[in-house]
């Protein structure tokens, strides 16, 4: 909040000259400009303190409208099955998690570069034009991963109607929800097929335990190496890697 504050006072203090210096509610650096064509584009000034602003909001984007959050599920359930409470530690899972998100958006950013970063910086697009172009490559990732039932719910919610149901149209307000409801259904979903086989293997070794009278003797212990070695046997990773991987396509 302090620094917000200070942000502002300086902002003021360098970019707002006096009453005396310029006409009455006029702005130099702070000022919205509009077209012939009726459409309005901010000046310099104001796009980056608009841009500035935008920024803290980017992490939120990053985990909330691409494949983060069903990675990093998943990964958090692999690891509650194998019994490795901090093995892999949380950092080498999240660093993992973002390559691996910035590997299957690949070819969604590639898009934003090309139909809307690009032409910005070649002047070819408005900053309002090139968000609306942004938005299409994001919109139908988030698309061909929500489903139906989900979108459905937050638009009877926001009541928002689609037409022959063509829901390329729906808004991001309802759009963003949907999609992570969706992701972590779907995401649940796949760490329930990972548990399987290690609740097996320590429905086993309890058996076993309890039938040679070891009651003492934890079943997570001994079961945690022979986990680990089906886990390495079957090349684990790279198996729920490819996977999650494939399950954007």
């Amino acid at each position: 909040m302090k620094i917000k504050l200070i942000l502002f006072v300086l902002f003021t203090f360098f970019f707002i000259e006096p009453a005396s210096a310029q006409p009455t509610g006029m702005l130099p650096a702070v000022k919205v400009i509009t077209a012939p064509d009726g459409s309005q584009e901010y000046s310099v000034t104001l796009q980056i303190l608009i841009l500035m602003t935008l920024l803290t909001f980017l992490p939120a984007i990053v985990i909330m409208m691409t494949s983060f959050i069903r990675i990093s599920v998943v990964f958090a359930i692999l690891r509650q099955a194998l019994g490795l409470q901090q093995t892999p530690s949380n950092q080498i899972l999240v660093g993992l998690t973002l390559f691996l998100s910035l590997f299957i958006m690949a070819p969604v950013l590639e898009r934003v570069y090309d139909e809307a970063v690009q032409p910005y910086m070649n002047e070819e697009l408005s900053s309002t034009q090139a968000i609306e172009m942004a938005k299409g490559p994001f919109r139908n990732f988030m698309l061909a991963q929500v489903r139906e039932n989900d979108l459905l719910m937050f638009a009877d919610m926001a009541e928002v109607s689609f037409e022959n149901n063509d829901y390329s149209a729906a808004p991001f307000t309802v759009l963003v929800p949907a999609f992570i409801t969706s992701e972590l259904k779907t995401a649940f979903q796949i760490g329930f097929l990972v548990f399987i086989p290690f609740l097996v293997i320590d429905l086993v070794i309890a058996s076993i335990l309890m039938a040679m009278g070891m009651m003492m003797l934890s079943p997570m212990i001994v079961s945690l190496p022979f986990k680990i070695m089906l886990f390495v046997l079957i090349d684990g990773w790279a198996l729920i890697v490819g996977t999650l991987a494939n399950s954007f396509g």
